[in-house]
């Protein structure tokens, strides 16, 4: 192999030092050279074929096989696996130049690094201690990682080492940290000529960096790719691309960052807020907006997307009234008397997400489990309700309770148009043991199989998968105190989830006057943008229903602003939060 063109060297043509500001980092970077040396290793790895990396392996034909354990106890005392658990202990503490000097060691000693020693050394050197925070001792710590952080990938690469996304959005990391977005994008495109997926972190370093520096085509180009990655970005990269964005007073950017922010983020961080505060107060946001408007084309738009919003653009003119408010149980501002609706949920989403569930169920779950499940469902159902048993009986109280859960069943069953009790999911084991074996107890759970609304999941089942399903393919009410946070249903990945979350979960709240349902508001906890061109906008606030969340209001002069047409095109009233 070729060898490849050096990293850092002296470079009298570089247009500018790698680090802008004032550093002490001797070299200059040749982005360049560093790229072309990227694709040299490209090309290396590209030409090992299967049959070169199966003489590798034949080399091991004829071994002595060993236990699973035994190999893993001779890689732990191994000088690999040493030097991977004193990396590991650096980056727990944070301790670049201690994983520096272990890396400068090991090359003497010969050790053969592989991806997870490079990742664990690029990530410490891309870590900015505590901001420097003025102390010149983390000053020299922090350039010390910086300065030798694209030497030690350069040594990887020549190594041919091949990394991966880690490695990638570790180096680009670095990059940013040196006030570098350009180098850091450029790694990013190169992560793809590996045929490496980049994930979210991996646009971070680009997209923030350009943020910083406030160059928005920059970093609305990075946004792009990102999108046609089909990575979707989340509250802290939209929230940087609209801080940006009213910055250099790009108002249609503005404009698409709040949609953006509404259909994936729906309710925003107090420092998102804020942004949007100083916008709408802003000198530049008074000039902007239509004096008439298409009545028609707005009100397509509402139809189109459910309500709640009509994405024509800014309606109204002159300045905004700014006001942070609350938003009463029936969804009527309490600042401007505008009343919020509930926005309506395309059905085929819906069995496009039951669809995805029942798949990503039966991988997770034992399949012939599941499927007996969704076969006595569609012989059973479908249902107004679902109950997860489990969690409503242990609502607010040390032990499992069966007359609790048949006390808010029966409160269920009043609800339902139908008058029919709920589908109830209980495990196995609260099915035949404990509380369920006194005869009061036995007597209620075999009236429920006579009904048919019982369904005991299997031993070694998950029973979160099987009532979430049932709910989302009836397309009912769910009973359930689980706020779904946990690694089961961040494998959703969807933002369709909290949408229907929203319009379907039903809670428990227990108090001295007893137990009670807490049912989904009348109106969506989402950005929304009214026919008049006003806008509300909730904060993430408490689970606790009893806390009021805070809501921006912003509205303008209605003096040339037709009716409001939310009322006429909202397809929700009161009654229809409920079932």
């Amino acid at each position: 192999m070729a060898k490849l063109t050096p990293l850092f060297s002296i470079l009298t043509h570089s247009h500018r030092p790698f680090l802008t500001s004032s550093s002490t980092l001797k070299h200059t970077f040749n982005r360049c050279a560093f790229i072309l040396s990227i694709n040299a290793t490209i090309n290396t790895l590209a030409a090992q074929t299967p049959n070169s990396r199966d003489n590798d392996n034949s080399s091991s034909k004829g071994t002595i096989k060993v236990s699973a354990r035994t190999r893993r106890k001779n890689h732990q005392e191994s000088p690999e696996g040493i030097l991977q658990k004193q990396l590991n202990n650096c980056s727990k503490s944070g301790d670049v130049i201690q994983a520096l000097n272990l890396y400068d060691e090991a090359r003497k000693l010969g050790v053969v690094l592989n991806v997870e020693h490079y990742n664990k050394i690029l990530y410490l050197c891309s870590v900015q201690i505590g901001d420097n925070d003025g102390d010149n001792d983390n000053v020299s710590v922090s350039h010390s990682g910086l300065e030798r952080g694209f030497e030690i990938f350069q040594q990887m690469l020549n190594d041919q080492v091949e990394p991966n996304e880690a490695t990638f959005t570790n180096a680009a990391r670095v990059a940013a940290a040196k006030d570098d977005p350009d180098m850091a994008f450029e790694l990013l495109k190169q992560m793809k000529n590996f045929e490496i997926v980049p994930r979210l972190r991996s646009y971070g370093p680009a997209l923030f960096g350009f943020c910083k520096r406030g160059d928005a085509v920059k970093a609305y180009e990075v946004d792009a790719d990102m999108i046609e990655s089909g990575v979707m970005a989340e509250e802290d990269e939209l929230s940087a691309l609209l801080e940006v964005s009213v910055e250099v007073e790009n108002e249609d950017k503005v404009y698409e960052m709040l949609h953006r922010l509404r259909a994936v983020v729906r309710q925003v961080s107090e420092s998102t807020l804020k942004i949007i505060e100083d916008w709408f107060r802003s000198e530049y946001a008074m000039k902007i907006g239509k004096r008439e408007w298409d009545v028609e084309k707005i009100r397509e738009g509402f139809v189109r997307g459910g309500g709640g919003w009509h994405g024509q653009g800014w309606l109204g003119s002159g300045q905004w009234k700014v006001v942070k408010t609350n938003v009463d149980e029936d969804g009527t501002c309490l600042s401007c008397s505008e009343k919020l609706v509930s926005i309506d949920i395309d059905p085929k989403e819906t069995e496009n997400f039951a669809a995805s569930l029942s798949k990503l169920a039966c991988q997770k779950q034992p399949k012939a489990n599941f499927s007996h499940f969704q076969e006595w469902l569609e012989k059973n159902g479908p249902f107004d309700a679902v109950v997860d048993g489990a969690n409503v009986g242990l609502a607010n109280i040390a032990h499992f309770s069966f007359s609790q859960l048949d006390y808010v069943v029966r409160q269920l069953r009043e609800l339902s148009p139908s008058k029919r009790l709920p589908l109830i999911i209980l495990h196995m084991n609260r099915v035949t043991g404990g509380p369920a074996q006194s005869p009061n107890n036995r007597r209620l759970i075999e009236n429920w199989k006579k009904n048919g609304v019982l369904y005991a999941t299997p031993y070694g089942s998950n029973d979160d998968w099987y009532w979430l399903y049932a709910a989302v393919s009836c397309k009912c009410l769910l009973l359930t105190n689980d706020e779904m946070r946990d690694h089961l249903f961040q494998l959703l990945g969807s933002s369709f989830f909290p949408r229907w979350k929203e319009k379907h979960q039903v809670r428990v709240s227990a108090s001295k006057r007893g137990v009670s349902l807490v049912l989904p508001p009348r109106y969506s906890l989402v950005i929304q943008e009214s026919a008049n061109g006003s806008w509300h906008v909730p904060t993430v606030s408490s689970d606790d229903p009893d806390i009021p969340r805070k809501w921006l209001c912003v509205t303008r002069s209605m003096k040339n602003s037709s009716h409001n047409l939310q009322t006429s095109t909202s397809t929700s009233d009161e009654e229809e939060a409920v079932l």
